[in-house]
């Protein structure tokens, strides 16, 4: 049987597209090379970086949370810690309302250094999605989060 057109060229298509998978891969690994150039004179990696951004937004984390927000392994998330408790950008407390849990925040040097590269971060932002207008941003944005949210739920055992 020989192929017809119609049956051809979407197959054709399917190979030599890429995956949004490898593409958002892609992207990962690109803002995640500019955050290591961009902290690598403090010391410090794009994982130590966003982690400290996760305890901007999210203050009094375990070091589990913290690891599950960060995309990290237990032990990497310790790892992490260590470095960032050594460098003397987080403190690790005891929580008040449960004084059994120790618990993690920024200190005042580790704001500061958010502070200083905040302007850096948003021009890789910028630069990122210079592509698209606003509107396309803001679906853009809405639909990462959307895919976000569902693969925690399937993650968290919710899907059917």
């Amino acid at each position: 049987m020989t192929p017809t057109p119609e049956r051809t060229a979407p197959d054709a298509a399917r190979r030599t597209e890429p995956t949004l998978l490898y593409l958002i891969k892609q992207v990962e690994l690109a803002v995640r090379a500019r955050l290591d150039d961009m902290v690598r004179p403090a010391g410090l990696t794009a994982l130590q970086y966003t982690a400290m951004t996760v305890l901007e937004a999210h203050p009094g984390l375990t070091a589990a949370r913290l690891a599950r927000h960060s995309f990290v392994t237990a032990q990497s998330a310790a790892d992490m810690v260590n470095a960032l408790l050594a460098h003397g950008l987080i403190e690790r407390h005891r929580d008040p309302a449960d004084r059994r849990r120790l618990v993690l925040a920024l200190t005042p040097a580790g704001r500061t250094l958010l502070a200083d590269y905040r302007d850096q971060v948003r021009l890789i932002e910028r630069q990122m999605l210079e592509g698209l207008d606003p509107e396309e941003v803001a679906r853009f944005r809405a639909a990462v989060i959307s895919c976000r949210e569902s693969l925690h739920a399937h993650e968290s055992g919710q899907d059917s």
